[in-house]
């Protein structure tokens, strides 16, 4: 694994590893990287039992993320999500039913909470072009129309 200057760091209670093997099944040219694991040193402060994994480096698409197990202080809300670009409505179906599934959650306009709660945001690659084209009329006709939807219609949003 190479490393990039940035990665995106996601705070789990205990399901760092778990959501790791999760994701890079979900998504193709994926892997697991390194992982540290909690040792005795620092228990009173962690609280973790020893060779619990600390930090999962892994790899969705050829970004970099990093799995914390930092305990239950923190948790995810809809105000940082993860946006995958689909080009057909085969993937868009694909990822909307993977990470919905076991306990996931969806919600309006492309977005869903995976099982652990991270939140995702699965839109067709054109939806930017189809939202600023040079026809005012036609955007504002894909955006009435992608406001009703859950999962999104590449099909609906191309005859709006």
């Amino acid at each position: 694994m190479t490393t990039q200057k940035m990665a995106i760091c996601l705070w789990f209670d205990k399901q760092a590893e778990e959501a790791a093997q999760f994701y890079t099944s979900v998504f193709k040219n994926s892997e697991i990287g390194k992982i540290s694991r909690y040792g005795k040193a620092g228990f009173e402060f962690h609280k973790m039992p020893e060779g619990t994994a600390m930090v999962v480096n892994f790899k969705l698409n050829g970004m970099d993320f990093n799995a914390l197990n930092g305990g239950p202080l923190f948790k995810f809300n809809e105000s940082i999500s993860i946006v995958v670009s689909c080009e057909t409505q085969e993937e868009i179906d694909y990822y909307w039913d993977s990470l919905t599934s076991n306990g996931g959650q969806e919600s309006q306009c492309g977005w869903l909470k995976d099982k652990y709660g991270v939140s995702w945001q699965i839109v067709p690659a054109n939806l930017s072009a189809l939202l600023t084209g040079s026809d005012p009329e036609k955007s504002q006709r894909v955006t009435r129309a992608f406001m009703q939807m859950k999962k999104f219609d590449i099909e609906k949003l191309k005859q709006a």
